[in-house]
């Protein structure tokens, strides 16, 4: 696993014995908890134990020692992922400086790490087609070396503080897909949909290990990746985020995800537990009720987050889903009988848990303080966004102090964030030149190329030309992309005429097909494809640079289109192309 240990599953008994060691050295005199707000923007430092700071030791042992050594108010802030208003650590806008006073009374992000003593950060962004953006409210992603700068900036300002030993988490959302937090200057995979057609998770691995390599350059060392909700409804916020309706197929998948993006040093986090995908309702917008029975949800959404753990996953993300079988009302970001019985007690998973954001509207219901300790108490060990730094962080205090949240939860869920943070220590950091290089363009080509699909038509032999290529509105930076992929291919390309290649992609339906195409491709789920036309019908499920190259050489007849759609598509098979 490129130097990174990984194994997080039933390691349970350790890590009690260890909190057991650490909440009686852990609750002692009052002069171990200061002031719940530090008044100043700057923490106090602190010696660290000295096991916490030598290299290579059990990253277990290195938790415990720092554990035992930080007061109230670190271990609460290990245990919080905020986001942040500004581009850069310690220079932003007078508007961003405005954000950050709202949500956490600090006017920088360096500022906010250091009040409250945070153990990570999460960098935000969006695009038009992303379905996440309703809780993005800012976005302080550019390109690389703008990242490069930021995450630098954050962990000189987190090395000062108490709990420095230990790597300061900068975590982001770059699913590649639709959510993809970071576009310009990096390798963009195709979409997880993409690589459960094309059904060889070795090659899934390899593209992961590139990308993650590429986060690691950027100082990015969490990843909200890979989604594990099997698709078994037409979730618009899922879609092709997803790996496919099959658990078994998305099992492998997500296993080889995990595998290859901790091999690069980036910690994995799967999504969404109880699985997101069993449900078509919104989350960024409501409380999704999941009806299926529990057997359903075991042998049917359960198996990829299972094949997840068994390949070392880090984290879990735990989902905003009231499910009804398990524990009916209760959205199981505050489910103890979801998170602490099922997950951790039925799948064995050990490591850290992740709430979705909580700025969404099913954890809202709750003030930032309350919603956090109510996380915490189901078995969270590391809150998400809180839409306010500061409650959420005064909040967890004083529920520690009264007593109203267990110290021993507390400290484990900090010793579990420590952990797995020296579980990355002690890795060199990738050059920024790294980045887009040949070895990481061929692995997502490469993946691409194994996606394409025909649901209807030959298979294979290409397209007579000229060719000319069409897009459903806003689709005119892929219309070009593909345009030059198939001059590249030798493809006669001409602006009206010949064979029409119409691309339809993310929240298009009937309306954004083409009667008179001759081929119509789809660039995220395929379920439009069913009202289309057209004699000759493709998947590509992405529109990344790479699937477009990929499907040029299928429309030039230089490539056989290999995938098997993912999904079914009602009246077309999954593929034409043998069985």
């Amino acid at each position: 696993m490129g130097g990174v240990s990984t194994t997080p599953r039933r390691a349970g008994v350790a890590l009690a014995a260890l909190t057991a060691l650490l909440v009686s050295g852990c609750s002692g005199p009052a002069d171990r908890r200061p002031d719940p707000t530090p008044t100043s923007a700057a923490a106090p430092t602190a010696t660290p134990a000295p096991a916490a700071s030598v290299p290579g030791a059990d990253p277990a042992a290195r938790a415990a020692a720092l554990v035992a050594s930080l007061a109230d108010e670190d271990l609460v802030g290990q245990v919080l992922m905020p986001y942040a208003y500004g581009d850069a650590a310690t220079r932003v806008s007078p508007g961003s400086a405005a954000g950050n006073q709202a949500l956490a009374g600090v006017d920088t992000p360096a500022q906010m790490v250091e009040k409250y003593r945070l153990g990570g950060l999460i960098l935000v962004g969006f695009s038009a087609d992303d379905p996440t953006r309703g809780n993005q409210e800012t976005t302080n992603v550019d390109n690389p070396k703008q990242v490069r700068a930021l995450t630098d900036g954050l962990r000189a300002a987190a090395g000062r503080l108490p709990a420095g030993p230990a790597p300061f988490l900068v975590g982001t959302d770059q699913e590649h897909g639709v959510v993809t937090r970071i576009t310009d200057g990096v390798t963009l995979l195709p979409s997880a949909l993409a690589a459960g057609a094309a059904g060889r998770p070795e090659l899934t691995e390899a593209a992961w290990r590139a990308a993650g390599a590429e986060l690691a350059a950027m100082g990015i060392n969490l990843d909200f990746a890979p989604v594990a909700d099997v698709l078994v409804t037409r979730s618009t916020v899922i879609g092709s985020r997803s790996y496919g309706a099959n658990p078994k197929v998305a099992a492998g998948q997500v296993a080889g995800a995990v595998r290859g993006l901790q091999s690069a040093g980036v910690a994995a986090t799967v999504k969404h537990f109880p699985g997101h995908g069993h449900s078509a309702a919104d989350s960024h917008e409501g409380l999704p009720v999941l009806g299926q029975p529990r057997r359903t949800l075991e042998t049917g959404a359960w198996p990829p987050f299972s094949a997840a753990i068994d390949a070392g996953a880090m984290a879990v993300m735990s989902a905003h889903l009231d499910v009804r079988s398990v524990d009916p009302g209760t959205a199981a970001t505050f489910s103890h009988k979801l998170l602490t019985g099922v997950l951790r007690g039925q799948l064995g998973f050990q490591g850290v848990v992740i709430t979705d954001g909580m700025n969404m509207p099913p954890a809202k219901r709750w003030s930032p303080g309350e919603a956090a300790v109510r996380a915490l108490k189901a078995g969270n060990d590391l809150i998400l966004m809180p839409p306010n730094v500061r409650q959420a962080y005064d909040g967890l205090l004083a529920a520690l102090r009264d007593d109203s949240l267990p110290r021993a939860r507390l400290v484990e869920a900090a010793t579990r964030v420590l952990t797995m943070k020296f579980k990355l220590a002690d890795r060199p950091t990738p050059e920024l030149s790294t980045l887009g290089g040949p070895a990481h363009r061929k692995a997502a080509e490469d993946l691409a190329a194994a996606s394409v699909t025909v649901l209807r038509g030959a298979c294979g032999g290409g397209v007579r030309g000229p060719v000319t290529v069409t897009a459903s509105g806003g689709r005119d930076h892929t219309r070009a992309a593909l345009t030059e992929a198939l001059k590249a291919a030798g493809v006669r390309v001409v602006a009206g005429g010949g064979t029409v290649v119409h691309l339809v992609g993310y929240g298009d339906g009937t309306g954004d097909l083409r009667a008179d195409a001759a081929v119509t491709v789809a660039m995220d789920t395929p379920y439009v494809l069913a009202k289309a036309k057209s004699p000759m019908l493709l998947a590509t499920y992405s529109s990344s640079r790479a699937s477009m190259t990929a499907l040029a050489g299928v429309l030039a007849g230089k490539a056989r289109p290999d995938g098997r759609s993912p999904v079914p598509v009602t009246g077309l098979p999954a593929t034409t192309c043998g069985t």
